[in-house]
């Protein structure tokens, strides 16, 4: 994905985490602008870190100048532990952040599917403990889980994006989510879940808004 690619295994609640870091070309940012941790699909359903979607939001913050971190849940890959229905994940995605993203540093959240229904609770539990930049929520889980809103705080930095024609997690479910916290929400046409065909215009949404 990126020339400066690095493999790691982090400390996580319940053991390793596999982790994968990618960073900017030194060329072009002598100094990553912040760090960005990305959550992948649903652990039970073939979700992992290598997820097309997951490396193409992570393609969009290198390219805009930030360190990019994906990582297996528990139980996927090299990552130890079992399955946890989202609570287990939330505390993978919580050990990843301190492990990889300095308090006195940017710090970015982003996650496709399962992973932007974890991400979405993580910000909540983030939020009054430090700054988030950016959050990116594309394809999120809302019909499957329950989803913490997100705080009006954060709505600002926050890109949901969703396809029009997704049948995994149904368009309506995510209005239905989103419209009493007035969050706007970013359809694109013809989009379904894993936005097949359309992989450039996501990553063009996601370096828009992390460059603004």
């Amino acid at each position: 994905m990126n020339a400066q690619t690095q493999s790691l295994t982090l400390s996580g609640p319940v053991g390793a985490i596999e982790a994968v870091l990618d960073t900017p070309s030194p060329d072009l940012f002598q100094t990553p602008l912040g760090t960005v941790v990305v959550a992948h699909p649903h652990p039970q359903f073939g979700g992992t870190m290598t997820n097309k979607v997951v490396q193409t939001i992570a393609r969009a913050f290198v390219q805009s100048g930030w360190r990019a971190v994906r990582f297996n849940f528990r139980g996927v890959g090299a990552s130890a532990g079992t399955y946890d229905e989202g609570r287990g994940e939330l505390d993978d995605l919580l050990s990843v952040v301190g492990a990889q993203a300095p308090s006195d540093q940017p710090l970015a959240l982003a996650g496709f599917s399962f992973g932007a229904f974890v991400t979405a609770c993580a910000l909540e539990r983030l939020r009054l403990v430090r700054p988030i930049a950016s959050a990116v929520l594309v394809g999120t889980a809302v019909s499957r889980f329950n989803a913490d809103p997100v705080h009006t705080d954060l709505h600002p930095q926050t890109l949901v994006i969703h396809g029009e024609q997704d049948d995994t997690v149904p368009l309506a479910a995510v209005l239905d989510w989103a419209r009493p916290q007035s969050l706007p929400v970013t359809v694109v046409p013809g989009g379904e879940h894993f936005f097949h065909g359309q992989l450039p215009l996501l990553k063009t949404l996601v370096a828009r808004h992390v460059r603004a």
